[in-house]
């Protein structure tokens, strides 16, 4: 019998295929390709449908963003490339062939290798790409309830000639959790690059190859979100396993993630590169790319996530740590820096408080409502002036908590504690009232101090309880001391 654990036994290969959504026409015609919301098969042509005779065009734009992706991500980027067909027959594929570029029988890739840094507990590791390509996406397939227990099927060719880069990493990835932070990574280089939107509906999807060292892989198609990439993986390595611990066969397939159960469901046998009958695209004529072109993008390239964190770690003197949750949103990055440069006597600790409500409180609220920062009407002065009035003692920071739902609808900080009259209470007669009362209804805490000093931070609670958050937490810390001791 053969147990596996470790996850030095499995192997996990990504294939991202990434939609070019800041384009503004499809990659062979001149449809456009923001097909979101429109009516079924409105947004097509005689091109992206391949009607006889119709004759695609390349998209200039489209080379330029692959051209962007590929030194962002440090590819070989190939000077000389051609189109080729490749062949399978899928009612999401009108043509009955996908044009995309192949990396074998002479045609090439548009750019080799590549890597991405990631962080795991035990230090960095490199996460090798194999190759990035430039193809065409497929029509979308519509099923009622499950693609399993779906009567019929539905296409919606609006899709269908939208541009797709697709990345392919080398079998290096070794757990679930380091393919979800690779991706994590992955978007936001793509963010930075300006190239695509990624968080809008369908614009990725990742094929996960799975196997458990010495057996045979599955790959698990068109899985639309990373979170799930995630669950699927560790779903399909239970699966994989239990499998072997039953001496049972694993065969090489084509699986389904069903989101909704989560469990992977078998499709089809694995199809093989042979299946397919790659051969050059006849109607296309072979991409050219001179030196100069490729220094002009590269020029033209923003500063990437690695470089932003070494100089925020630099400017403004914060921790790696705390640079990389930064950065790794290009709109909270920007936010944050034009909100240190708004300020021209800004401290070195306001800027790591200012990081503080930023990744905390302001990034929470942000994944709750499932908003971006540019969905909002706070401003970077704003969250300054949140800042100021925490540190000039004016308000404390249960105090601030309270207000971020308000200042997300761009309503000034300053007008919504006029309105809810709240204000720092400092005064001590007021608070040691307040900390007597909490100290006769405690006793049980007061008991429990005794042994377990931080059973003073319950006290402490109690009092802001009392006050609504309003009272100055070290005056309240140093009354509630003086009367225990009494």
């Amino acid at each position: 019998m053969i147990i596996v654990t470790s996850h030095d036994n499995i192997i996990i290969g990504l294939e991202i295929h990434v939609q070019l959504t800041k384009l503004k026409t499809k990659l062979f015609c001149s449809c456009s390709s923001k097909y979101r919301g429109a009516e079924p098969n409105t947004y097509v042509c005689p091109i992206c449908i391949g009607l006889p005779g119709s004759l695609p065009v390349l998209n200039e734009k489209a080379v330029e963003f692959a051209m962007k992706l590929a030194i962002a991500l440090g590819c070989k980027i190939n000077k000389s490339m051609y189109f080729f067909r490749k062949n399978y027959f899928y009612p999401d594929l009108p043509k009955g062939f996908q044009i995309t570029q192949y990396n074998k029988a002479g045609g090439k890739a548009f750019g080799d290798g590549g890597k991405v840094i990631i962080k795991k507990k035990s230090g960095k590791k490199e996460i090798l790409l194999n190759r990035i390509h430039i193809e065409e996406d497929p029509g979308r397939l519509v099923h009622k309830g499950s693609i399993v227990s779906s009567p019929y099927t539905l296409v919606d060719y609006n899709r269908s000639g939208v541009c797709l880069i697709e990345i392919v990493t080398e079998p290096v990835i070794n757990s679930p959790e380091e393919a979800r932070e690779f991706l994590n990574q992955l978007k936001s280089i793509i963010q930075y690059c300006g190239i695509a939107d990624l968080d809008l509906e369908g614009s990725v999807r990742v094929d996960a190859n799975i196997s458990i060292k010495g057996h045979a892989r599955s790959e698990i198609k068109n899985i639309n979100s990373f979170k799930e990439v995630q669950r699927a993986l560790k779903w399909e390595i239970r699966r994989q396993k239990n499998f072997i611990k039953r001496n049972k066969l694993l065969k090489q397939e084509t699986r389904h993630w069903d989101d909704s159960r989560r469990v992977t469901v078998g499709l089809r046998s694995k199809e093989f590169e042979k299946d397919y009958r790659y051969f050059p695209e006849q109607d296309l004529v072979p991409i050219e790319l001179k030196k100069s072109y490729i220094e002009k993008i590269k020029n033209y390239l923003p500063e990437m996530p690695n470089a932003r964190m070494k100089r925020f770690q630099n400017q403004y003197g914060l921790s790696e740590f705390d640079s990389e949750i930064l950065v790794m949103d290009k709109d909270i990055a920007d936010f944050y820096e034009e909100a240190v440069n708004s300020e021209k006597d800004f401290e070195s600790k306001e800027y790591k408080l200012l990081c503080n409500w930023l990744k905390g409180d302001i990034s929470r609220w942000l994944n709750l409502q499932n908003k971006k920062i540019t969905d909002t009407d706070l401003t970077p002065i704003q969250v300054v002036n949140l800042v100021k009035l925490i540190e000039e003692g004016r308000i404390t920071g249960k105090i601030a908590k309270s207000v971020i739902g308000d200042m997300m609808l761009g309503t000034p900080i300053k007008k919504i504690l006029k309105q809810q009259g709240k204000k720092r209470i400092a005064d001590e007669e007021k608070l040691s009232s307040i900390c007597k009362k909490v100290i006769q209804e405690n006793s049980e805490i007061i008991k429990d101090y005794k042994t377990n000093p931080r059973a003073l931070e319950a006290l402490i609670g109690k009092c802001m309880k009392e006050t609504h958050g309003q009272a100055d937490p070290k005056i309240t810390r140093k009354l509630l001391l003086e009367y225990i001791e009494k």
